[in-house]
This record gives structure tokens, sequence and C-alpha cells, in this order.
């Protein structure tokens, strides 16, 4: 079989493949499942391909097909990354799908040059551009080169803002015919859903900071920005992982220093970040550069105020003063003075911001926009 319109069938003389690459199970499993299960419903055989860890299992679980790759996520290696055009390749003259999905930077680069090799049809998903466009050193240079030659390769390069787009527009690095803009992963806004208001502690705001331990998540303002903030109306926490190895690292006697001085808690990571944003009054994250927030997005459809940067990916989800406030990036003046805005909104501001939120997210954002964006492109390849 294979699929139409929509999520039709047709008859065919054999079933349709879609295969997703990514450089985490767990990227796919948190993120992309809500796709992955609509083509699937489709009439698709639908196959992962992804470093193994406890979430392969679980797509498996879920009726997915699943292939162990080997992705060193950290720099510019030749001989590790040839072998990954090498095992890729295999794998995709092993499954021979008829459309391949990509994401993030290895798996755009390396994946689109191995489907090129066997004329594979690919969708690119450009979800941010990280350090290799934050920085100009001689890996990101070549990382740039690498992106303008697998970038001939797809068939359609969605991009998360329309910064990004452009900047790769300017720089030449996509065509603008196959360039197109797409909502990230989009929201399960049923999924994250607001719990009743609770009237804030005039004694403790909690303020929420949740990424990867990352200076350019904008971390070490967030911190400076709370002490000029002072803890005796607030607290200020944080959430995320550890990602030593990135050059942007932040280290763990940091985290623990900042601890002892009683600047921020560290909460350690988390599977359930829904059930932890439901604790605090509102979410920050002063991030120098993202495709698309998904943390904010998630803070957003459950109703919480947001403080974030004036940058492409995370201005996107804020309209400044209605669901949240906007600040300058690496400024901890500038991200102060506006959670210090934020301390001082009555219950019923907050409330009408959070719900302004989720209003806009469902809007723009909602899962399912993203999900018939993807079957309206892969239709449109295929048949």
């Amino acid at each position: 079989m294979r699929c139409g319109k929509r999520g039709g069938l047709v008859k065919s003389s054999r079933q349709k493949t879609v295969a997703i690459l990514l450089n985490t199970s767990w990227n796919i499993y948190n993120f992309r499942v809500g796709l992955l299960k609509a083509l699937q419903k489709d009439g698709y055989r639908v196959v992962c391909i992804a470093p193994y860890d406890e979430y392969s299992i679980k797509l498996q679980k879920m009726g997915f097909e699943y292939h162990n790759i080997n992705i060193n996520n950290k720099g510019i290696n030749p001989i590790e990354d040839l072998k990954l055009i090498w095992s890729l390749y295999k794998i995709y003259r092993l499954i021979s799908p008829d459309i391949v999905l990509q994401y993030t930077i290895k798996p755009n680069i390396y994946g689109s040059i191995a489907a090129g090799f066997l004329k594979l049809n690919v969708i690119s998903n450009i979800s941010g551009l990280g350090t290799v466009f934050l920085n100009n050193n001689f890996s990101s240079k070549i990382a740039r080169l690498l992106y303008k030659i697998a970038l001939k390769v797809p068939k359609k390069v969605f991009f998360q803002n329309s910064s990004d787009r452009e900047l790769f527009l300017e720089l030449n690095l996509v065509e603008q015919s196959k360039s197109s803009l797409l909502a990230g992963s989009g929201i399960d806004v049923e999924k994250f859903k607001p719990v009743a208001y609770k009237k804030k502690d005039s004694n403790n705001f909690k303020f929420l900071f949740i990424a990867r331990l990352l200076k350019d998540k904008g971390l070490v303002e967030y911190v400076e920005a709370s002490r000029l903030v002072g803890n005796a109306k607030s607290s200020s926490t944080v959430l995320g992982a550890f990602y030593l190895g990135n050059p942007t690292a932040v280290k763990e006697d940091e985290m623990k220093r900042w601890e002892e001085e009683g600047v921020i808690h560290y909460l350690g990571v988390s599977d359930n970040v829904k059930s932890i944003i439901e604790q605090y009054d509102c979410i920050v994250l002063p991030s120098y550069r993202e495709g698309l927030s998904r943390v904010l997005l998630e803070a957003a459809s459950m109703q919480k105020p947001i403080i974030t940067t004036n940058v492409a990916g995370c201005r996107e989800v804020v309209d400044d003063g209605v669901n949240g406030y906007l600040c300058k990036v690496k400024d901890v003046n500038s991200l102060s003075k506006q959670m210090k805005k934020m301390l001082l909104l009555s219950d019923d501001e907050l409330e009408k911001m959070g719900i302004k939120g989720r209003e806009k997210v469902k809007k723009e954002f909602d899962e399912k926009l993203v999900i018939d964006k993807y079957r309206e492109t892969i239709d449109y390849i295929l048949l």
C-alpha cells in the first residue's frame, strides 16, 4: 500500500517507508512521536535511526522499526564522520526509504550526503544553529561549507524561524525555492495543559530556568540577574543536564558554587518537565539563539508567563508585555529589570499573561499544524 492525501490508502506494490534520523533516540521519543504516530496511522512503515539509549526500546515498543547509529555530537572528526556517512549509506540501502526526515547538524549534513549517493528523497529540518553560527572559528567555517554541499540533496528544508532561514539564504547555503518555515516540532496542547491558577506567594516568587547547562543558553546571565533581583521575595531555580565537551559548557563546580552562595537552586534533570513547570510562577530563558525554543512553547501552553531574549527562536514565542517580557541578549541589567517587573505584577495580570500565552501557542504552534505541513510535503514529494 502507499499513502495518499491526508492518510487515505491507495493500492501500490509495496508499503511506503519513512525514515527519521536524529542524534538521540531521546529526541525522537520526546519531540517527534506525535508526527511518527500520525504517519504510521496513514499507513507508512516508520523507521527510526539514532544512537541507542533507553528510549530506543520505547520507540520499538510503540511499533516503530529501529536501527542504531553511532554519532559523536561533539566537534568534527574527519575519520569518524566518514564512518558515519558509510554507516548511514548502509542503513539507507538496507531499509530503502521512500523519504528521510533529518534533524540536527550531523544528521542534516552527513545523512544528506549518504542519501545523495542513493538518490533518496530527503526533508531536512534546521532546528537550531548552535555554536556553528555563533562562532567564526575553523570548525564553524568547515560546518558551513558542509551545509552548503549537503543541502543540495533535500527536496525541502524547513527552518524554525525566519532569521535562520534568511541567514542561510544570505550565505547561499540553501536554495530559496526549497526552503520554508515550520513551527518546530509543535506542541501537544492537550498534554501541556494548564493547571488551575495558584496565587503567587508574595514572599517567594519562583523563577525557573530550563535548558542544557551552557553559557549560550544565558545561564550565567540568569545567575547574575538573580543576584541583582535578590532573594528576599523571589527564588531562582535551574533544571537541566550538564553538557561537558561543549565549548560553552557550565561545569559542575560552578553550579555548586552558585548553590552554596544561595543564588540559585539546582534541581538536576527530569523526564517529567511538565510536572516541574506547574510548580513555578515564571519561566526564564535568556538564550543567545534558538531554532524555536521547545521549553518556552511548553511553558506558554501551560499558561506560564515567560521572560526571554529578543533573539531568533525565542522572540517568536513572546509578544512583549502580552504573554511575557523580552530582554536584551547577554545583558544582565536588562534581564534583571524584566524579572523585577514580573515580580511586581498582580495575580490578575500574571493570570492574564498566561492565558494570552496559551492562546498564542494554540493558534501558531499546535502540533497538529506541524503534522499537517509534514503530511502535505511528503505527499507532494512522493505522489
